[in-house]
């Protein structure tokens, strides 16, 4: 009986590329310096002196700056490959947080935030096309969850070092989250040459195929997507804030929580995806998870302000984001070819970035106006809508249809 725990965890892990395992040790070292977004309305709020709208506003140039970085990912990355794009936005990245250390007005810091997000942001549609360059169909769910593993394995360490460090001296963040990035790229040259991935992508990026707006069904996902994600968000932006100014958490504390969140998801997520990965459509998993995250919300409004209730929130978001988040990204790689990959990819990431825009603006609005019950009251109703389109979606395109998924793109 002893065994079969094991027996689990060792057929969730195998199966996958050294690249993949690779491009997971990249991510991690780059995640583990992940230390300034987390902390940077509280940043905005208690150092720089910023007022609280003007903290969302700066959490909003991030976001807009992610737009931007994303579709110019995108396309360069299906006319020209993944390799060179990652590269480049992890060292621009890299001096861009360390440059916006030294940032003390508003205008200042919203402009350094645009173009550091946006070179930032790049990266990720290439590092989601190089992700499935290295998967098969079989186990193309659970190489993007190892790469959601070393995510949040990243942000165990960057969440909790980060909290401490925000104790001592908050420009010390801004320093680490620099110089992780740059030596995850130069990881990335060591461990994976751009000679021997030029000879492993000959040819794919003259596949001629139909760019990602023009799947009628995947933009109906982009949409909800971009509700779930602006809800989702504000455990970065507002909750954090939350849990400073409502329930007196300090930061230690609050690095903690994400820190336990990152572990969680470590230690469980791999099982859960393999135990469910191609036995339901991805849709079913996704309505399940967000309604989880709603509800998460909602509890900050019931439970008293006390470290378990903390905990209690902590649990039913982590479960709901293990269950939405590894199959979002299985449901836009099953629609792409190698020619559009890095269109999906981008139009993925927008939907992230632009939720990135709106949350904390609706957050920072919602608590400004009234208070932090409306936020999450408002944030609960909207996963519940969200959670109602998956249902939606699935049930007008794909429910007792034996067309491959990958079948349907417009």
């Amino acid at each position: 009986m002893l065994s079969s725990p094991i027996q689990l965890y060792k057929k969730a892990y195998s199966g996958l590329s050294r690249n993949s395992w690779y491009l997971c040790l990249v991510m991690l070292i780059n995640r583990s310096g992940t230390m300034v977004v987390p902390f940077m309305t509280i940043y905005c709020h208690k150092v720089l002196h910023f007022t609280l709208p003007q903290a969302g506003y700066i959490m909003g140039f991030f976001g807009g700056g992610s737009i931007l970085g994303a579709l110019i990912g995108g396309k360069i990355t299906d006319k020209r490959g993944f390799y060179y794009v990652q590269i480049f936005a992890l060292l621009s990245g890299g001096v861009l947080f360390i440059l916006l250390g030294f940032q003390n007005t508003f205008l200042s810091v919203a402009i350094c935030s645009f173009i550091l997000s946006m070179c930032n942001e790049s990266f990720r549609p290439a590092n989601s096309a190089a992700i499935v360059h290295y998967s098969t169909p079989e186990n193309k769910t659970r190489s993007n969850s190892l790469n959601r593993l070393a995510v949040n394995l990243g942000w165990i360490f960057g969440g909790m070092i980060g909290g401490l460090l925000a104790g001592i001296n908050y420009h010390i963040l801004f320093w680490v989250d620099g110089f992780t990035n740059i030596l995850a790229a130069l990881l990335l040259l060591k461990l994976i040459p751009a000679s021997t991935i030029a000879k492993t992508i000959k040819n794919t990026f003259n596949t001629v195929s139909d760019p990602a707006h023009k799947d009628r069904i995947y933009i109906a996902f982009i949409v909800l997507v971009i509700l779930f994600a602006t809800c989702f968000f504000q455990i970065f932006t507002m909750q954090p804030l939350f849990y400073k100014t409502q329930w007196h958490f300090n930061e230690s504390y609050i690095g903690l929580l994400m820190g336990i969140n990152g572990l969680l998801i470590v230690m469980f997520e791999m099982v859960i995806v393999h135990s469910l990965e191609n036995k339901r459509h991805p849709l079913n998993y996704i309505c399940v998870g967000v309604l989880f995250v709603g509800l998460a919300f909602v509890l900050q409004n019931f439970l008293p302000s006390a470290k378990y209730s903390a905990l209690i929130v902590l649990f039913f978001i982590t479960i709901g984001e293990m269950l939405a988040m590894p199959f979002m990204n299985t449901f836009w790689i099953m629609r792409t070819t190698s020619g559009n990959r890095g269109s999906y990819a981008a139009l993925y990431t927008t939907a992230w970035s632009i939720a990135q825009i709106m949350a904390p603006i609706i957050g920072g609005l919602a608590i400004s106006f009234v208070s932090f019950d409306l936020l999450w009251w408002i944030t609960g109703g909207i996963c519940l809508c969200a959670s109602a389109g998956c249902i939606l979606l699935y049930r007008t395109n794909f429910k007792n249809k034996l067309v491959p998924l990958e079948e349907t793109v417009f």
